[in-house]
């Protein structure tokens, strides 16, 4: 990559923010790309506090939500480095604070690895009443104090499936990476990681908990509902771990340099180059055909083969994203302060837009349909079905609230299609195939964004499973026709209806009795 394209695409950098920002209504975005050792572009968009009229600065403090899950994780790795433990040793044999239980005493134990690529068997909720408390349960109102981990999970944390059977996102998971950190090295997380991480990054204006360190320069959380911005009800995350993190551009460029550089600044280092480097290797993966890939708490991706490494954020009131493509040295932040429910106005959208611009590669989304792949509708009958995902509720919860519990392929419109009973897939979108060498490798495209997708078949030969790299690693079984949600909702509106007309019968001749 040559100084003339960065200068060229960051003479354009302003414009392609300032169109997303007024696409997508953000109150306040700050964003900082770094390459190699070097801050390149670093800029802040909007108002951090409307009613104060403040702007956003490169000081501006943002809450980076699960971007923080990369960090603690780099905590951990610092410990084991110092051989404290192995990543495939039982991590209730190093809790202190409370343990990881399966109702069966015989299931295998949950591993240090198992945490870090959220294959724990750990869902989204420590129990059913978490739904109705603040935050899914993960946080507390500013005026209570924050409890410890060991009075949070009392009665222990259980896990809904064995260890390694299934992919699932689980902050339960990284809250209890943090209590790890605390239980090995004998210091207070938060403690351990401002003198092991953030202060030798020099990050001096990061943390944790909302100290003196950060509260200062804290921007607004809104959400644009009617026309209008509304203020998000502040409230205090009780999983440090998983998400907690306030930081700003101008300190998160200093950890996008360390992570492309081994693991060291120019204030310091927090991890030995190796380590770094198989942090951001494929851990966990569902299908070698799908790009996307879990390495220790980092997502792994590629660009047209040029490798990703990332994480994004999500807590009320702010969003985040986090690039990096270690072969590029090339890193990208993107922080705002405002929530939006529509995954195609969001920072990870800007973060990939800049960084495809950057390395020289199209918007995968304008490559669709492929013209040099022809369609087999041969397949279509074979690829059609409803699928889901292994049985679990808070591990599928995630599941349940993007597509409704299911996805059915289905042929509209003499094209292979794709739709979800809830959420984002309400309406069919296509599925392209994108490998001429493989009929089962497929891309789907919703509002301007690429979906993959790769159908496996079993040992005998049929096609029963679906492979989903989208929000998440999902591996959904095909179902017989009589268990999909969508046939038996038909069912029942259609008795629904059926009951009606008898009832209404029924009324009718009463009346003609009379």
């Amino acid at each position: 990559m040559s100084q003339s394209v960065i200068d060229r695409v960051l003479a354009h950098a302003d414009e392609v923010i300032i169109t997303a920002m007024n696409d997508s209504t953000f109150a306040g975005l700050g964003i900082g790309i770094v390459h190699q050792d070097q801050v390149i572009y670093a800029k802040g968009f909007g108002l951090a506090h409307m009613q104060q009229e403040l702007p956003v600065t490169l000081e501006t403090v943002f809450r980076i939500a699960s971007i923080s899950k990369t960090i603690t994780a780099i905590g951990l790795m610092q410990l084991w480095e110092q051989e404290k433990f192995q990543l495939d040793a039982p991590v209730n044999e190093y809790l202190k604070a409370y343990q990881l239980n399966h109702p069966n005493p015989q299931a295998p134990p949950i591993t240090f690895r198992h945490l870090l690529t959220h294959t724990s068997g750990l869902g989204t909720m420590r129990r059913l009443t978490d739904m109705v408390r603040p935050g899914f349960g993960l946080a507390v109102k500013p005026e209570m104090p924050i409890p410890p981990l060991s009075e949070y999970y009392v009665e222990g944390l259980k896990t809904e499936l064995y260890p390694g059977r299934k992919w699932a996102y689980s902050n339960h998971g990284f809250a209890t990476v943090g209590q790890l950190v605390e239980d090995i090295s004998g210091e207070p997380f938060d403690e351990y990681m401002l003198r092991h991480v953030f202060e030798p990054l020099g990050m001096h204006h990061t943390d944790y908990l909302r100290s003196e360190r950060v509260r200062d320069q804290l921007a607004e959380g809104y959400q644009f509902r009617r026309g209008t911005f509304r203020p998000v009800t502040y409230l205090e995350g009780i999983p440090l771990g998983a998400g907690t993190v306030f930081s700003s551009v101008s300190d998160m460029v200093k950890y996008l340099i360390a992570l492309l550089n081994g693991g060291a600044n120019d204030y310091g280092a927090v991890l030995k180059p190796e380590t770094l480097r198989m942090m951001m290797q494929p851990q966990y993966q569902i299908d070698e055909r799908l790009s996307a890939a879990m390495g220790l708490a980092f997502w792994l991706d590629n660009f047209d083969e040029h490798r990703i490494a990332w994480h994004s954020g999500d807590w009320l009131g702010f969003m985040s994203a986090m690039y990096v493509a270690p072969d590029d040295d090339l890193g990208i932040v993107v922080f705002t302060n405002t929530n939006t429910m529509n995954i195609a106005h969001r920072p990870d959208s800007i973060a990939r837009e800049m960084l495809r611009r950057l390395v020289g590669i199209p918007d995968p989304a304008s490559l669709l349909p492929r013209p040099d792949i022809l369609e087999t509708p041969k397949l279509w009958p074979e690829l059609s079905g409803s699928y889901a995902p292994e049985k679990g509720f808070t591990t599928n919860l995630n599941l349940w609230m993007a597509f409704g519990g299911e996805v059915e392929v289905f042929v509209k419109n003499n094209r292979l299609a794709m739709r979800g009973l809830t959420g984002f897939f309400r309406k069919a979108i296509p599925l392209y195939r994108v490998d001429n060498s493989d009929p089962l490798v497929f891309q789907g495209l919703y509002d301007e964004q690429v979906i993959p997708i790769v159908f496996q078949r079993n040992a005998a030969g049929w096609i029963d499973r679906l492979c989903l790299g989208f929000l998440g690693l999902y591996t959904l079984q095909k179902r017989p026709g009589m268990q999909s949600l969508r046939r038996r909702l038909r069912m029942f509106a259609a008795l629904g209806g059926l009951a009606s007309l008898v009832a209404a019968a029924a009324g009718w001749r009463k009346l003609k009795g009379r």
